[in-house]
């Protein structure tokens, strides 16, 4: 016989991906309570992984994250992009900071300021 091996009403059920998920929104939770107001129409989205069309920028390096200006009636979007983070995290309890500092450079990115001005705890080394 074959069953679930975890209800899911405990933590372990939740895949990978909706637990990086819940990192990505816990960094977006961060800053808005500073930049609610500049925050307030931006979407916030995890994909897998990158398109495989880097963007002119984009130099042969994986991106981490996307920001995406507004363009015509889409508002703007920053997306975290899940495996490249886990790859490039060295331990496991790395992810939730680099996805945090990915979040931090894109919102800088956005608002045209540095990630130290968006989050004085930026950590660049992460």
């Amino acid at each position: 016989m074959r069953g679930q091996l975890l209800p899911r009403t405990v933590p372990a059920w939740r895949s990978r991906a909706d637990r990086f998920d819940d990192l990505v929104l816990d960094a977006v939770d961060r800053l808005s309570g500073r930049w609610s107001r500049e925050l307030d129409d931006v979407e916030f989205a995890v994909e897998d992984v990158p398109p495989s069309d880097p963007a002119p920028w984009e130099h042969g390096e994986v991106p981490l994250g996307r920001f995406f200006p507004a363009e015509g009636t889409l508002p703007p979007r920053i997306v975290v992009y899940r495996r490249p983070v886990e790859t490039r995290a060295a331990e496991p309890q790395e992810i939730g900071e680099l996805a945090q500092s990915v979040v931090v450079e894109q919102v800088a990115h956005l608002l045209n300021l540095t990630p130290e001005e968006v989050d004085p705890r930026y950590n660049r080394d992460s």
